[in-house]
């Protein structure tokens, strides 16, 4: 076969990701806060941008991402959009969002918002407070350096990651001196610090007591894997006392604190913007986009006067591409908005009665489901839904929260996972502390509502809800007995 060179000509379709885009793309992903100072720091960066006053009309902006406000039912209620058309070279919402039926926007409406606080204080880390108590020791510059050192070893809960051995060869000590300052770490607040096992954590807040209970330690320091399975029949029966007298003991163990160093490793509060308002209107729902903090953008019309005389031409295509830039911005942000109002509008129109009843009424949703609703495809929904909040009457959710898998019922509805899981969380919630319910026991209630889910799915829901099985769950005969 003979191999030759030439040249032919296809036709193919392609979508190329250009400048403007990407920046459609990455703006849709965007929280309110996110998108924020994205804005403002394009303010920053484009001098033909400007911020329209806050005092200062509505209408005389170029097109932005005006506040949204529209009742669920009633299409009466929406004006017609009043926004000038900034013509780019593509059509955007062609591109990104495919065909779209054209959706109006109100103009914001006077609303009290829920207090939101942002204010936080600088605390004070693990590593800071054990070094102030080390400097108040008097130790002198050798005990010191290797309690430096030490304190430098603890992981995130308090305990010391590194063995004698490493950290004598790290400060070039004997051993007995690390030994010895380990002992004066490990009398620092808080108790328990510096310890190499939970077992020896535990002892060591026990040590820390003026009358420690003896029974309390001897579990501890030798029957802490009995005391994990909850088998203090096997502990008593060791220790040749009364279950009583072990409960008593056990009490005191769960006083104590098995990661002594976590309450210092809090994290920083993360206070939540919601995104969107849905607010109860007598019968309806209406839909609020959250723009109080957005700046409304518009072109600067001292640079757009420049276009029109004669520029140098380096400085004219200067301006043209912060122009482009500008308009590709504003049209962006105001896509967006309008992305973002119809992908709630339609999952509240879905999730009407999870509005009105609360979660156990929470419907099966699917991206499709919202896409097919609104025109566009599942991953235009994925990303507006994505690190966004709704608030709604029913609590502050996540848009993600709303789309659930579905199970089916013996009388042909769909019932959500979410709500499966609040029965589940239910009927534990309620149970007889003395017999807690095994998961085949739920299976067979969830059953008796309609519900036909295996006890490996009921198992698997109850783990992803944090609650322990029922042999864990279950209270010893002390506790049984103050119920009384």
């Amino acid at each position: 076969m003979a191999i030759e060179a030439r040249l032919a000509l296809k036709q193919r379709q392609q979508l190329v990701m250009t400048p403007a885009l990407q920046m459609a793309i990455h703006l849709l992903q965007l929280s309110t806060l996110e998108l924020q100072e994205v804005l403002q720091q394009e303010l920053i960066e484009n001098p033909v941008l400007e911020e329209v006053p806050v005092d200062e009309p509505v209408d005389d902006a170029a097109p932005s991402p005006s506040l949204t406000s529209a009742s669920l039912e009633g299409p009466g209620d929406r004006p017609g959009d009043d926004r000038r058309d900034d013509d780019l070279p593509f059509d955007l919402s062609a591109v990104l969002f495919d065909s779209y039926d054209d959706q109006s926007l109100v103009d914001q409406e006077e609303r009290e918002a829920p207090p939101v606080e942002n204010l936080r204080g600088t605390n004070t880390t693990l590593a800071e407070h054990l070094l102030q108590q080390l400097c108040l020791t008097g130790a002198d510059d050798q005990q010191r350096a290797i309690g430096q050192v030490i304190i430098g070893s603890l992981d995130d809960d308090g305990y010391l990651r590194a063995s004698i051995e490493e950290l004598a060869e790290w400060t070039r000590s004997d051993h007995k001196d690390v030994e010895a300052t380990l002992v004066v770490v490990q009398s620092f607040d808080p108790a328990g610090i510096a310890a190499r096992t939970p077992q020896e954590c535990l002892l060591l807040q026990l040590g820390t007591e003026d009358e420690p209970d003896p029974l309390a330690v001897e579990i501890v320091r030798g029957h802490l894997g009995d005391l994990e399975r909850h088998r203090y029949q096997e502990i008593a029966r060791a220790l040749q006392v009364s279950v009583e007298r072990v409960m008593e003991a056990v009490e005191a163990i769960g006083q104590l604190e098995p990661k002594p160093g976590r309450r210092f490793n809090a994290g920083e509060t993360r206070y939540i913007l919601p995104d969107v308002y849905v607010i109860k209107d007598r019968e309806n729902y209406r839909i609020v986009l959250n723009e109080d903090n957005l700046p409304r953008l518009r072109i600067n019309g001292f640079y757009r006067g420049f276009l029109g005389r004669g520029t140098a031409a380096e400085t004219r295509a200067y301006l043209e591409q912060k122009f482009r830039s500008a308009l590709w911005l504003i049209k962006s942000v105001h896509q967006r908005q309008r992305t973002l109002f119809r992908v709630t509008e339609s999952i509240v129109k879905h999730q009407r009665e999870f509005l009105d009843r609360g979660i156990s009424h929470l419907r099966p949703l699917a991206l499709r489901d919202v896409a097919e609703d609104i025109g566009m495809h599942e991953s235009t929904v994925s990303r507006v839904t994505s690190n966004k909040y709704v608030h709604t009457p029913q609590g502050l959710f996540e848009l993600k929260f709303f789309f659930h898998s579905g199970l089916s019922t013996g009388q042909g509805g769909v019932v959500s996972s979410v709500s499966v899981k609040k029965m589940i969380e239910d009927f534990i919630a309620q149970e007889d502390s003395q017999s807690p319910l095994s998961d085949q026991e739920i299976a067979r209630r969830l059953k008796d509502r309609g519900l036909t889910i295996a006890r490996r799915t009921v198992a698997k829901y109850r783990e992803e809800l944090g609650i322990l099985p029922s042999h864990h769950r279950r209270l010893a005969p002390r506790k049984r007995r103050s119920d009384r």
